[in-house]
């Protein structure tokens, strides 16, 4: 089984010991991923601006880098939903199907471990009270269900406690916390208040875009509450701890 890593840019620039921790907890399972280093944006950015012209190239690329690969893991259900479903829509436009080739084989984080590994239990130790959120394109692009959820209820000293109205949208969005800056806050400040109403120390989700929006709320109101990346959670051991 040959696996390659999608790092992201938002973890390449902004979160690389989220990068890092799908390498430590991928080899600690037995996988050996690589890291393409030809590797750029999935070109979501440019779809969901309607850009699918100048989304060619960034997916022309991404195809190059991936290419021969049975399977690319990434910690961001955004990123693997962009490449199962948006690849197809560049490629259309391009008329060239080859771009769409590497899109059904990218996995988010969650839905490698558990169906294609296999694995829910991957003996890691995080002990701290956490509440989770389900992203948008988790929840709803990739129909991830409750396969974080099962991955963090197995992890060792883990108080797993449930988010209120976890469904809802956190108000990121990429480019709609830029152009409806107060939409995006007010909803974000709804979620950061059911986080706060759960007691929970640490904040956990898939996607490091939607933990930075929540991030910088919990944090201007002082809630002690401190994000967390899935992916970080499940490398911890008691070594690190």
């Amino acid at each position: 089984m040959k696996v390659a890593v999608l790092v992201t840019c938002i973890n390449d620039s902004l979160f690389p010991d989220t990068g890092k921790a799908v390498f430590r907890l991928l080899r600690r399972l037995g996988v050996d991923a690589d890291f393409p280093e030809a590797q750029t944006c999935c070109g979501q950015p440019m779809v969901n601006t309607g850009y699918l012209d100048e989304a060619v190239p960034v997916v022309r690329a991404f195809a190059h880098a991936f290419a021969g690969y049975d399977h690319i893991v990434t910690p961001s259900g955004s990123c693997a939903g962009s490449a199962r479903h948006q690849h197809g829509l560049v490629a259309r436009r391009a008329g060239d199907p080859r771009l769409a080739e590497t899109g059904p084989k990218v996995h988010e984080l969650s839905e490698f471990l558990v169906d294609v590994l296999g694995v829910t239990d991957v003996n890691a130790y995080f002990p701290h009270r956490v509440t989770y959120h389900p992203t948008c394109h988790s929840l709803r692009m990739l129909g991830v269900g409750d396969k974080p959820l099962k991955l963090l209820r197995a992890v060792r000293g883990l108080d797993l406690v449930e988010l209120p109205a976890a469904e809802e949208c956190c108000g990121f969005g990429g480019t709609f916390a830029v152009k409806n800056a107060g939409t995006s806050t007010a909803m974000g400040a709804d979620k950061a208040r059911h986080v706060r109403d759960t007691g929970a120390e640490v904040l956990v989700a898939g996607d490091n875009s939607c933990l930075l929006h929540l991030g910088g709320l919990l944090s201007r109101q002082r809630s002690g509450v401190r994000v967390v990346h899935l992916a970080d959670v499940l490398a911890s051991t008691e070594e690190d701890a």
